[in-house]
């Protein structure tokens, strides 16, 4: 092995930045989940009226032994134009059709409900 003149080979030295790398990964995403839940909870819940504008799965793992895990996103538009994608469970997202107009309720980018409008009969 190499050494330096410290007594450090470059192998323990390889070993720790890997872990130092690996280590602060993992910190920075808990990090980030901390923040982003706890600026939902400071969120005031909006409910307004909106369209379901498009529908989109982000599906993880699956290789090998590994389970796959899928995450469900809507995009919602206001009647000014603004966009808005949220994550929301399956159930929800299977009972959503693009075209959909209803009444959205979320809190930062934490969706509750979305009410869809009940259509007229024509009779």
């Amino acid at each position: 092995m190499l050494w330096f003149n410290d007594g450090v080979t470059f192998g323990s030295t390889f070993i720790t930045i890997i872990f130092l790398i690996v280590f602060g990964g993992i910190a920075f995403s808990l990090i980030k989940g901390i923040v982003t839940w706890s600026n939902n909870n400071h969120s005031p819940i909006l409910t307004v009226p909106v369209k379901v504008v498009t529908k989109r799965t982000n599906i993880r793992g699956g290789s090998n032994n590994s389970g796959a895990y899928t995450s469900y996103y809507i995009t919602f538009e206001v009647q000014n134009g603004e966009r808005q994608e949220l994550k929301v469970n399956g159930r929800d997202f299977g009972q959503l059709v693009e075209g959909d107009i209803g009444i959205l309720t979320y809190q930062g980018t934490r969706f509750h409900t979305f009410e869809r409008y009940k259509k007229e009969s024509s009779d």
